[in-house]
């Protein structure tokens, strides 16, 4: 039997932050908070699997960056894409990501561009065929049609805009 009062139920991270006018966003927030982790925790492990237990999240990131569609990708380019502002973080992943000759650079003029090396494709490829088997698989369960996936990333990708939007909000006060 379903609780009545369940829909009044608020899951939310911190409870201060959940009073008053649009506490709905708390719960949101609380489930990117978890997602969040979730999707981390996927990636190190999904690339374990793939064949390299030593990559973070963010280096997991850049090198699927990296890789997307075979175009040689540019600091500032691999930080918009990504969404990340510090730029020293993703320098950092890149030199990582070379000294494990998963990535190559050539520099052109006074701009480095980086790529792919065959055995970081290769690692790309088999975390793509765990992801596959693991994860994709397993989206039958939900439920849920194409549409609705999508819906739910062009949600995201709003509320990713609306919180650049505050945080440069913030930045000026």
């Amino acid at each position: 039997m379903s609780d009545p009062n369940s829909s009044k139920r608020r899951i939310v991270s911190s409870r201060h932050l959940a009073e008053g006018e649009g506490w709905e966003a708390s719960e949101v927030e609380y489930g990117m908070i978890i997602a969040y982790n979730a999707f981390s925790r996927w990636m190190t492990r999904c690339m374990s699997a793939a064949g390299n237990a030593n990559l973070t999240p963010l280096e997991i990131l850049v090198l699927h960056n990296v890789n997307h569609r075979a175009r040689d990708k540019r600091l500032n380019d691999i930080c918009f894409l990504l969404n990340i502002e510090d730029t020293h973080t993703v320098n950092y992943a890149l030199r990582k990501l070379m000294k494990m000759e998963l990535l190559v650079s050539e520099k052109r003029g006074k701009e480095v561009f980086y790529s792919t090396s065959e055995t970081g494709e290769e690692l790309c490829r088999g975390y793509r065929d765990v992801r596959e088997r693991c994860f994709l698989d397993g989206l039958s369960h939900l439920d849920m049609s194409g549409d609705q996936m999508r819906e739910i990333a062009a949600s995201l990708r709003a509320l990713s805009g609306q919180y650049d939007q505050a945080s440069r909000a913030a930045a000026s006060l």
